[in-house]
């Protein structure tokens, strides 16, 4: 329900002429429900931010919170989410430090001998108003808080799946917990990427940490091969322990001509025979 225009009047009125005080109560009632997670000092300067935005969007004619009027305070509420969001409080925290306004101006409607029935409306209607507000703040939150756990969801993404150089000309991928299409695109990639970057022919997939194998692993692993194969580069999977080994079998995966081992290290000495015996070749060549 939209405020009128006398109430805003009112209400704009109320906030400048009690600011001081309307800024302390507020401050002392969100520093309370925050346990001293804030100093005193930056508390205050927030609520100080926002009392000016309410008090800016109600001067401007607000008569809700979705008007251009209350545009900056929108984006002062959007702020206060995204950095509590940042800090860890709860979407809970974030909100009462809006909702606390109501009790910080509830004095001021219950001075003097004026406090009657209109009264009584101005204040219900004013609440009214910070609420949306705070549903708004948690709203915020919400999004901010999501973006915040996509973003960090991505990074460990990325730090768990690197890719190493062992040796002239080959890298590794040590591949280590589940491994879901998600992860396995990343691994691609940066695979992928890795290979034109260093011009490497040989690339070695460890599995010795991935705690199973289904088929829809193999299927991420065979994919991750055949475009590395598309690169120019001669896979090997390693860390093929006797339990994976057993399960693929039962699973009927194929590798096909994929060259498997048991741990890294057989790999990384299967692929250094493998340069030895090109190296000697060509050397063999030249001397014919």
């Amino acid at each position: 329900m939209a405020l009128s225009t006398e109430e805003v009047g009112r209400f704009a009125g109320l906030l400048e002429s009690n600011a001081e005080a309307v800024i302390t109560a507020w401050t002392d009632a969100v520093s309370t429900l925050l346990r001293g997670r804030l100093s005193h000092a930056e508390l205050r300067r927030q609520i100080a931010d926002l009392h000016k935005g309410f008090h800016a969007a109600l001067a401007g004619g607000a008569t809700d919170l979705e008007g251009d009027s209350a545009a900056e305070l929108r984006a002062q509420l959007s702020e206060l989410s995204t950095i509590r969001a940042r800090q860890g409080f709860t979407a809970t925290e974030t909100a009462v430090s809006v909702f606390a306004l109501k009790d910080a101006v509830l004095p001021f409607f219950e001075q003097g001998a004026s406090a009657d029935a209109t009264t009584l409306r101005d204040y219900v209607a004013f609440s009214a108003f910070i609420d949306r507000a705070g549903l708004f703040t948690f709203d915020s939150y919400v999004r901010a808080r999501e973006d915040l756990i996509s973003d960090q969801a991505e990074q460990l993404l990325e730090l768990s799946t690197p890719v190493v150089k062992l040796w002239e000309g080959v890298v590794a991928v040590p591949l280590v917990g589940t491994l879901d299409s998600a992860r396995a695109q990343v691994v691609m990639e940066r695979l992928l990427q890795t290979l034109v970057d260093t011009g490497s022919p040989y690339a070695i997939i460890d599995i010795t940490g991935v705690p199973a194998v289904d088929t829809q692993v193999a299927q991420h692993i065979l994919k991750t091969v055949v475009a590395a194969r598309l690169m120019g580069a001669d896979c090997i999977i390693s860390g093929i322990r006797p339990q994976i080994a057993q399960t693929i079998v039962a699973l009927g995966i194929e590798f096909g001509d994929i060259a498997t081992k048991a741990s890294l290290a057989d790999a990384l000495r299967h692929v250094l025979r493998k340069t030895d015996a090109k190296a000697l070749g060509r050397a063999g060549r030249r001397e014919g």
